[in-house]
């Protein structure tokens, strides 16, 4: 199977479906002729055109607003945020009127639109540009929010969030977009809220999403060397949550570690542990732990960068904890 970079997987979804359909359009700043801020829309203004392909001035709410009138009135817009840290200029546009208009119109209006780009820290950006907002975007009714970890997944779920009938957020990363990874030739869609088992275990359950769950990986293959078997499951998709692949594996493992790239209060991992122990206590063979960021604004040093983040050997500490508390 050929390999591809992360910000071609988004590329080729964004492209095999605007050749299918002149309703999608994509727009956000440095999309066009700049050929988008990650190289992630290169050449698709010399394939589909300026009036498909649209740069815009520095005004997230105004755009993110076009973008939902334009579903409003039956297309299908691809809003590209430089970082998901600048949404938060366009959330009035993105909370109270993509997530709110179809319940508020009695269903005369289906808002099927993407609002997608980078989330979470990318290194010395310092604390407003390193923030993660999954939790807070998954927090509202009416949104479906994606969060895929590899290319592979990211080509799948972006194919079907462009053709679903709701607002998806989708949230990448700037620290994946040069990642490799298989990617088939053929086209293919993969479900959103559905979960993935990306590795099989039988000790402990490990429960990540998005670009942390590299350091899972990372840490089982320590584990592995001590005999430890890691099951590692990634979400790809933070609201719909997949919770019944997670009770399966702890009702087999017996153990649940969740990290996630986020401050630790009204966190995804605080969900998945409420829902965990309301469906499976009785299989818990120690309490669930969360690896999350530290709880405060990330500093700009890269000594405070390491000191925030989910660390390898945090995730492995937990996992000895649980195995042999």
């Amino acid at each position: 199977m050929r390999v591809i970079q992360f910000r071609e997987a988004l590329r080729e979804a964004m492209s095999e479906e605007m050749r299918k359909d002149t309703n999608i359009f994509i727009m956000g700043e440095e999309v066009a002729e700049y050929n988008g801020a990650y190289k992630v829309s290169q050449g698709m203004l010399d394939e589909f055109g300026s009036k498909r392909v649209i740069d815009t001035p520095i005004a997230e709410l105004g755009f993110a607003g076009i973008g939902v009138g334009a579903a409003m009135n039956g297309l299908r817009p691809i809003i590209e945020f430089m970082t998901f840290n600048f949404s938060l200029v366009a959330i009035d546009q993105v909370i109270n009127a993509a997530a709110k208009m179809y319940q508020m119109s009695g269903g005369q209006f289906n808002i099927p639109m993407v609002f997608r780009g980078p989330t979470g820290s990318a290194g010395q950006l310092g604390a407003q540009h390193s923030q993660a907002f999954e939790n807070w975007y998954a927090n509202c009714p009416g949104l479906k929010v994606v969060v895929p970890s590899n290319p592979y997944d990211a080509k799948g779920l972006l194919k079907s969030a462009i053709l679903d009938n709701d607002p998806v957020i989708f949230m990448e990363s700037e620290q994946m977009y040069g990642d490799k990874g298989e990617v088939p030739e053929e086209e293919y869609y993969l479900p959103i809220g559905k979960a993935d088992i990306k590795r099989e275990g039988s000790d402990v359950t490990i429960v990540s999403f998005g670009k942390i769950i590299k350091a899972v990986y990372q840490a089982a293959d320590e584990l592995q060397k001590d005999g430890v078997s890691v099951e590692i499951i990634d979400l790809r998709s933070v609201r719909p949550i997949d919770y019944a692949t997670v009770v399966e594996s702890v009702k087999k493992t017996n153990r649940l570690i969740i990290v996630e790239e986020a401050w630790p209060l009204a966190s995804i991992s605080t969900e998945i542990t409420y829902m965990v122990q309301k469906q499976a206590f009785d299989y818990l063979d120690a309490p669930i732990r969360r690896i999350t960021t530290a709880d405060t604004p990330l500093g700009y040093a890269p000594t405070l960068v390491k000191a925030f983040l989910p660390s390898v050997d945090q995730i492995v500490k937990a996992v000895k904890d649980v195995m042999y508390r």
